[in-house]
């Protein structure tokens, strides 16, 4: 038996995850701790628990942070409260909502100006849908499971827009879009794609591979959609079973059994070092060949945002 990794690429982080990530450490640098975080900066176990040792303190709320503070907030997006929560605390604030993300906040607040009734395709309680609707309350109503379509009630059927969470299946929001569309049949598209690049090549990715692995490894945390989104993507593209796990240690030896070729990717909010881990892990056990599957190579940047790159500016004067 011929044993072998299909390693995906792209994996791992995307431009906003680096961004995000890097202007907690730059504010750790510049200002020094403790520098509050509102939320997981990214949703990855080990990134949170790294900058937690070098001292960000993560919070659940702005009314957690010490008045004057310095808060950064997630790469998810928050909703107008929560500016305003910090501007009643006199807090310092750095918004490191990832550009995708407020792109899609400007379009629920261009449509909500316009009167139009936003259905918003997304996971409930997750923290970017939180921040959308935050937006524009009075117009957004959230579609997350079939069953959600049918009790959706629109004013006027021919002002209905969909937008959607940045993290999702690419498959499954289309699905949710033509469900929507069979009820209102002139429901409009967002004038861009609101899925986010990275989510859609990791997909890809992943379905390039699939139907050649016995198993598939994502490599992301519980509480990231996008990881395990992955999963589920590998699943249904013909992958014989896959699994998420945080680090290499998860993986259960029962997985391995019978099993040949090995694919394994790393969602959005994950740092290449844990999946280099899991590589030596695999290798130990026999599975030292490893061939990269390449769908796409992504050349995409974004600026650290505006607060950060003035106080770096004025620190090198």
């Amino acid at each position: 038996m011929t044993k072998r990794v299909l390693l995906a690429k792209p994996r791992g982080y995307c431009a906003g995850v680096d961004r995000a990530v890097v202007t907690v450490e730059k504010a750790l640098e510049t200002y020094g701790p403790p520098v509050y975080v509102r939320k997981e900066i990214v949703h990855n176990r080990h990134v949170v628990d790294t900058l937690t040792e070098r001292g960000a303190i993560f919070v659940d709320e702005a009314d957690e942070v010490p008045e004057g503070a310095l808060v950064v907030f997630s790469a998810h997006g928050v909703a107008p409260a929560v500016h305003e929560q910090a501007a009643a605390r006199s807090l310092r604030t750095i918004d490191a909502t990832c550009p995708l993300v407020t792109k899609v906040h400007q379009e629920a607040k261009r449509f909500a100006r316009d009167d139009y009734d936003i259905l918003l395709i997304g996971h409930e309680g997750h923290e970017e849908v939180d921040g959308t609707s935050g937006e524009a309350p009075t117009h957004i109503q959230l579609v997350d499971r079939p069953e959600d379509v049918d009790s959706v009630t629109v004013r006027d059927p021919s002002k209905v827009v969909w937008l959607s969470q940045t993290t999702l299946s690419v498959d499954e929001t289309m699905e949710r879009v033509n469900q929507l569309r069979d009820r209102f049949p002139e429901l409009q598209d967002p004038p861009s794609d609101d899925i986010c690049y990275a989510t859609q090549n990791r997909q890809v990715a992943v379905k390039a591979m699939a139907a050649e692995c016995d198993l598939v490894l994502v490599v992301g945390s519980r509480n990231s959609s996008n990881s395990k989104r992955l999963v589920e993507v590998a699943l249904q593209a013909g992958a014989s079973a896959a699994y998420l796990v945080d680090y290499a240690r998860e993986v259960d030896p029962a997985w391995l059994e019978g099993v040949s070729t090995i694919g394994v990717t790393s969602g959005a909010s994950v740092p290449d070092v844990l999946v280099m881990d899991l590589l030596a892990w695999l290798a130990d056990r026999g599975w030292a060949e490893v061939q990269e599957v390449t769908t796409a190579n992504e050349k995409v940047a974004f600026a650290l945002p505006r607060e950060l790159r003035k106080a770096l500016k004025d620190s090198v004067r």
